[in-house]
């Protein structure tokens, strides 16, 4: 089953190669550059500025943003669209792809020496730009994600199914150890920040009470809670054993679609979920049947095990009157 070298690029499809190793490349250098942390000449984790969404830019974004730019010219990529850039940038003219990307997935953690990653998402390219990647999540043809913690891994798919690979640091090279990862059916493990707990919606505040409740609860279930504040930490965990991530909607200005972005974090991270026999929703319909309307736009996201995504939609799309009940009977930080 192993794989050494450029097993990564041998394993993806013949037009996602070139772009692949690329990736790999960059992305072995970004895992020794985050090893050394504070023993590099860079603090990697100091501000240099903001990008289009008023997010504070870490020196660690900007330098996986270049280099990843840097690497893939001439690979086959036409268009390059990042959380780290305002608009798309053109590559290659006679490229065939569209890559969008988060260089550096969880920046807020770089100082905690907490996972970090990179997630990307493969599209074929249009003439327009914008248009290649404002599609739906369904056309995607690769997404997946690099995660920098005591294991550097990839976690990719091309739509046959979600493989691993582990960095090797003495070879510097990536080695397939899983060909199929399956996301077990349900779990006792959930993920969300729960200091926005007043501003969700009374559905999500249901059913996370009912999860709260424990055994005695209508769940019948002891849950755990997990957040680490990293997209590709928490995939990672639930791809590993199970669980689920929220991150919803919520009453606060700005976030009425959440936090994360539809194109560079969501729809990857959905495509990689589904493929790996768990479920992704916006809390309502199938993540990979949605687009998004600007490059930067933003959309709620509930992923991990299948049943329990399933009932978080559930939850979401019970009339008015039963979700007051719920509430009024088993809410437990209700005033």
């Amino acid at each position: 089953m192993e794989h050494h070298n450029d097993s990564v690029a041998a394993d993806a499809p013949a037009s996602l190669a070139p772009t692949m190793a690329a990736l790999c490349e960059v992305a072995i250098t970004l895992a020794q550059t985050i090893a050394r942390g504070p023993l590099n000449t860079t603090n990697l984790h100091s501000e240099v500025g903001e990008n289009s969404d008023g997010d504070h830019q870490k020196a660690l974004d900007v330098i996986a943003d270049d280099a990843f730019a840097a690497a893939l010219g001439g690979t086959g990529v036409r268009w390059y669209a990042s959380e780290e850039q305002d608009v798309v940038v053109p590559l290659d003219a006679e490229g065939t792809l569209a890559l969008a990307i988060d260089p550096l997935d969880g920046s807020s953690n770089i100082d905690a020496n907490v996972s970090i990653g990179t997630i990307f998402s493969i599209f074929p390219a249009e003439t327009e730009a914008d248009a290649s990647f404002l599609r739906p999540a369904s056309e995607q043809l690769a997404g997946g994600y690099f995660i920098y913690g005591p294991q550097t891994c990839l976690v990719v798919t091309y739509g046959d199914g979600a493989r691993q690979y582990v960095l090797d640091p003495a070879s510097r090279s990536f080695v397939l150890v899983s060909e199929r990862l399956n996301i077990p059916a349900t779990s006792s493990e959930f993920a969300i920040n729960a200091s926005n707990y007043r501003h969700w919606s009374r559905p999500v505040r249901a059913f996370i009470d009912d999860c709260l409740a424990g055994a005695e609860g209508p769940r019948a279930t002891d849950f755990n809670m997990r957040w680490v504040a990293s997209l590709v930490a928490e995939t990672h965990r639930i791809l590993t054993r199970g669980g689920l991530f929220l991150y919803p909607g919520d009453a606060r200005p700005g976030y009425g679609q959440g936090r994360l972005r539809m194109v560079y974090e969501c729809a990857p991270i959905a495509f990689v979920i589904e493929q790996a026999a768990g479920g992704a929703t916006d809390g309502f319909d199938p993540l990979m049947r949605l687009r998004a309307d600007t490059l930067h736009g933003r959309t709620p996201l509930v992923f991990g095990s299948r049943e329990m995504v399933e009932r978080v939609t559930a939850y979401n799309t019970l009339p008015e009157s039963e979700v007051s009940a719920l509430f009024g009977n088993r809410g437990l930080f209700r005033a």
